[in-house]
């Protein structure tokens, strides 16, 4: 058990050992995130546009089917109560 524990400090870096290690690590991560970004490739604008209309009718199509489902069983379930007397 101690030898994991120890490891696991060691993977972790020892944060709170050595503050100086922790700038200069976060420093690279920072450059490191500033470099893939530049990497990306952005969408244009047109896709942009395009894909969030295919989001949009999307949602509307699905709304529309799940209210008509909810629609179907309300009345499958009221009429079953009503045979029912209930």
């Amino acid at each position: 058990m101690r030898a994991m524990a120890e490891r696991a400090g060691e993977s972790s870096g020892g944060l709170l050992s050595k503050p100086g290690e922790w700038w200069s690590r976060s420093r690279d991560f920072v450059v490191k995130v500033r470099e893939e970004m530049r990497r990306v490739t952005w969408p244009t604008r047109t896709e942009v546009y395009a894909t969030t209309f295919v989001v949009i009718l999307t949602a509307i199509f699905f709304g529309l089917y799940l209210w008509g489902l909810d629609l179907l069983f309300d009345r499958v379930v009221a009429g079953i109560l009503r045979v029912l007397g209930a």
